[in-house]
């Protein structure tokens, strides 16, 4: 039924510009932190004063916080520039978890 009211009144489901689901990871890290980084923890009394908020949130993130992910610039920057950008994301050490098959065959030895 939710996926029918949707559909009736032409919304779509993803967050995303594509509609995939792969998307909604970014889409999610992108709300966050405007939500945590601009938010500022008002109550809006109409959708006008909200969108009003939401509008500077969004701008300020694109024109004043810096990514790691596009060479330390704002995305207003990255997307005026040309060429490749530098990624500079984290690299976290993960450990392989020991497979089942793995476990077994030591227990037989």
């Amino acid at each position: 039924m939710y996926i029918e009211l949707l559909m009736k009144d032409e919304i779509k489901i993803s967050m995303t510009q594509s509609g995939s689901p792969y998307e909604n990871a970014m889409a999610e890290r992108v709300n966050g932190i405007i939500k945590n980084e601009f938010y500022t923890k008002s109550l809006f009394q109409n959708y006008k004063e909200a969108k009003k908020h939401i509008d500077k949130a969004v701008a300020k993130y694109n024109s004043i916080r810096p990514h790691s992910s596009i060479d330390y610039l704002t995305p207003e920057n990255a997307h005026l520039s040309n060429g490749i950008l530098k990624k500079r994301w984290k690299k976290y050490a993960y450990k392989k978890k020991e497979s089942e098959f793995s476990k077994a065959s030591a227990e037989c030895i």
